[in-house]
């Protein structure tokens, strides 16, 4: 198996305790290196969605955003005035439409902003515990009282917004609910060619991908570089991986004999999306294999054949496009 090597696009708190911890070992800003930045509430067409996040370092490092560009200037500001004080900021910012334009919206909108120095009122502790969450793939809910600043982590409550994937203010004004869901995770039976398109995408739509394959040939560091790769019969990679109801499974073989004793392990978890790769009469062959071993007509609904939402894909790059579509499409509730 080889390491994942690609950028990550949702390590922010990772990002911001690394910060932190480095200012922190240098005696920097009185231990205090960074600040993490959190949109809490929007109202209009506000240019990013509650929860997103901007880490800022005592050194004028950024990453991240909480808006499309046009405050970030503003939070950079309040952020480096909170490190040195180590005191919360509650920001409230009115994007004109002009500014809305010029980020790519059609109107303006109003957005509030949660500052929070580490190692000031967001403890390190949390923060650490919090990033310790997110690797163990664990869903826990980061709560903070927007007046006082205090905050702690939550792993038991708050199971709507979880089910949801969404942060938000509570009904009394002043509690904000910050959900960490475990990251996307995609795992890709066969090492194909529209493997090697599907791959990147996904990891740009914000997927940990792992690829198996028992073919070594196909499953080599050459062809997907920087990729976690499996060369392992699929059923017991998975098996040893687990599948949880952040995880997509998608079937490229088109050879039964790999792709359906994956299949038989997918439509036993909770993954919130299967997909197999074949035409109209390939599917209703593995559709009759799927109920020779015993799956009902409900279990076998859920195996989406021929894989990809219907926009007439030619090439493996468009297959590609047509598969992470259909999986936003079912995560996201447009499809079923």
């Amino acid at each position: 198996m080889s390491a994942p090597g690609l950028q990550r696009f949702d390590n922010i708190p990772e990002t911001a305790l690394d910060w932190h911890r480095a200012a922190k070992d240098s005696g920097q800003q009185g231990g205090r290196g960074a600040a993490l930045a959190t949109v809490v509430q929007t109202w209009g067409s506000a240019p990013r969605r509650t929860g997103s996040q901007l880490a800022v370092a005592s050194d004028g490092r950024i990453e991240g955003s909480v808006s499309g560009g046009c405050v970030e200037g503003a939070v950079i500001l309040a952020a480096q005035e909170a490190i040195a004080d180590g005191r919360h900021r509650l920001l409230e910012f009115g994007v004109s439409d002009e500014d809305a334009f010029a980020v790519g919206l059609a109107c303006g909108g109003t957005i509030r902003i949660l500052v929070e120095p580490i190692g000031g009122t967001l403890a390190e502790d949390t923060l650490t515990d919090l990033v310790a969450a997110r690797a163990e793939r664990r869903a826990v809910s980061y709560v903070v009282d927007l007046d006082s600043g205090a905050g702690h982590l939550d792993a038991e409550g708050y199971t709507d917004r979880k089910r949801m994937d969404q942060s938000g203010v509570e009904a009394d004004g002043t509690t904000f609910v910050a959900v960490h869901n475990p990251p996307l995770r995609l795992i890709v039976v066969g090492a194909v060619h529209i493997a090697q398109a599907l791959v990147p995408m996904a990891r740009i739509a914000g997927y940990d991908p792992v690829i198996i394959d028992p073919r070594a040939a196909f499953a080599s560091a050459e062809r997907f570089p920087g990729e976690t790769l499996v060369e392992d019969w699929p059923d017991e990679a998975i098996a040893a991986l687990g599948l949880d109801a952040r995880t997509a499974v998608v079937l490229l073989t088109h050879d039964p004999k790999i792709d359906d004793p994956a299949l038989e392990v997918a439509l036993r978890s909770e993954c919130f999306y299967i997909g197999a790769l074949g035409s109209t009469r390939t599917h209703a062959k593995r559709v009759a294999r799927m109920q020779e071993a015993g799956f009902d007509a409900a279990a076998i609904e859920r195996i989406h054949g021929p894989i990809g939402l219907d926009i007439g894909a030619a090439g493996p790059a468009e297959i590609a496009v047509s598969i992470i579509a259909e999986m936003t499409a079912v995560l996201r509730g447009r499809r079923s």
